[in-house]
């Protein structure tokens, strides 16, 4: 009967720490619009990356926000399923933004839907 109790307990801890990944909490974020790609697989980034960052982008690739004084790293998604990303995140590749919107954590990555940009 304790293994029982146990078992059904462990369950249902379980099952509240997987319900929990789905919330999104509000969040402001400051850092730097990367493309993934260039970035992660050359080290590019900067001004002079600008107009291939935004190709990148254009193109589909992932777009990480480099979180200020942080190792942090949010690949961003658009505000809504079925659309891309705003105009706003494209122009600004390799900019210091500063993103607000919903902020979903799966499997140890980062996730930042873009509400705004600044």
């Amino acid at each position: 009967m304790l293994k029982s109790i146990t078992a059904c307990c462990a369950g249902l801890l379980l099952g509240l720490g997987s319900a929990g990944a789905a919330f999104a909490a509000p969040s402001t974020v400051t850092g730097h619009l990367r493309d993934s790609f260039c970035y992660l697989t050359m080290g590019a980034h900067g001004s002079g990356h600008h107009e291939c960052a935004m190709a990148c982008a254009k193109a589909g690739i992932p777009v990480l926000l480099e979180q200020n004084k942080t190792d942090k790293y949010f690949v961003l998604l658009p505000p809504k399923d079925k659309q891309a990303l705003p105009a706003a995140v494209l122009d600004k590749m390799e900019d210091e933004v500063t993103v607000t919107g919903q902020e979903y954590t799966k499997g140890g990555m980062h996730f930042l839907t873009v509400e705004s940009v600044k």
